[in-house]
């Protein structure tokens, strides 16, 4: 690590014909990002893919500007010189990581990719003395400039209303299957069936240390177990549901919170103030449950209340009576 960063160049230091090439090999990238993302939102968002395809023809278009430039001034050979060789060079996100951006996402890091850009080539144009490259590196930089009017074009060619809800109506969707249903699932597993072990173990013994322990273990374990079956047991790929590693975390995290809820009361020593407060935190879970229903999923409020708050009552029923026996 010490010796790459020791061995980069500083921007200063380029010569004009490094510039170009630096320039060059930045449009290359930049084409291929932006190709990425096109490829990736084809399937599902095709005119926002439409709008990064225009993007990346446009880059590759200035990289044939530039190569031209260099021929007439340096001849064929181009230095090899990329980003991460220059001290202090904008980064950009490694392609393989767009996997994990969303559409609105991606729409700001092209945004950002475009301003990075602009600011590389006036100083770029500042530090040339050749009024072609002066000229051209100038144009470059307000193209990147005028690329948010260029996206606009593009999106007013490629987005009409009826594509744009479809995409929102699109994402909508994403969101749902990947976040918020395998997460309201997770919170459901939790809150609920944690209420016997924890119930039972707190009427059965008294001991609040004792029902923190149960709750606690009962609270992970099931927070792991739901992880690690939401994320196997589909990859995504046939059901659209998205990555089974998102999944799998708001699956695995909303259990163990939805557990966690009510094992925390126990850290009072007290029983029934914890006991108390935590009859408390179960009807403000269940509550939360039938809202997160009611809200993203559509189920009706009346059958939300009545399937979350029976099923509550029926296993909270069972922890209280086995734990009293």
């Amino acid at each position: 690590m010490i010796t790459g960063i020791m061995g980069r160049r500083r921007f200063s230091d380029l010569s004009e014909q490094e510039i170009l090439a630096l320039a060059i090999s930045s449009e290359e990238d930049d084409a291929q990002i932006y190709r990425m993302y096109a490829e990736r939102l084809r399937g599902e968002y095709p005119g926002s893919a439409a709008i990064f395809d225009g993007m990346a023809k446009e880059e590759d278009d200035h990289r044939r500007r530039l190569i031209d430039l260099h021929q007439k001034r340096f001849g064929n050979v181009i230095p090899l010189l990329r980003r991460e060789h220059v001290s202090g060079f904008y980064a950009r996100r490694p392609v393989w990581l767009i996997e994990n951006l969303g559409i609105d996402r991606m729409r700001d890091e092209a945004e950002a990719m475009e301003r990075d850009a602009e600011t590389f080539y006036r100083k770029a144009a500042a530090r040339t003395q050749d009024a072609d490259t002066r000229k051209l590196l100038g144009d470059l930089a307000a193209a990147e400039a005028g690329h948010g009017d260029k996206a606009d074009s593009l999106a007013e060619q490629h987005l009409d209303e009826d594509t744009i809800g479809a995409e929102e109506r699109t994402a909508k969707r994403q969101f749902l299957l990947t976040w918020v249903q395998p997460g309201l699932a997770g919170l459901m597993d939790g809150s609920v069936s944690t209420l016997a072990p924890i119930f039972a173990t707190a009427f059965a013994t008294q001991d609040t240390h004792t029902t923190f322990l149960v709750g606690l273990a009962a609270s992970i374990g099931a927070g792991i177990s739901m992880g690690f079956t939401e994320a196997a047991s589909d990859d995504g790929e046939l059901s659209g549901r998205g990555s089974p590693w998102k999944r799998g975390i708001a699956a695995g995290v909303m259990t163990t919170l939805g557990g966690l809820g009510h094992a925390l009361p126990y850290l009072i020593p007290e029983f029934w103030t914890a006991t108390i407060i935590a009859f408390v935190v179960v009807f403000i879970e269940l509550w939360a449950i039938v809202w997160i229903q009611n809200k993203f999923m559509d189920t009706p409020f009346l059958r939300a209340t009545f399937q979350v708050v029976l099923g509550g009552a029926l296993v909270f029923a069972a922890g209280a009576i086995i734990g009293g026996g």
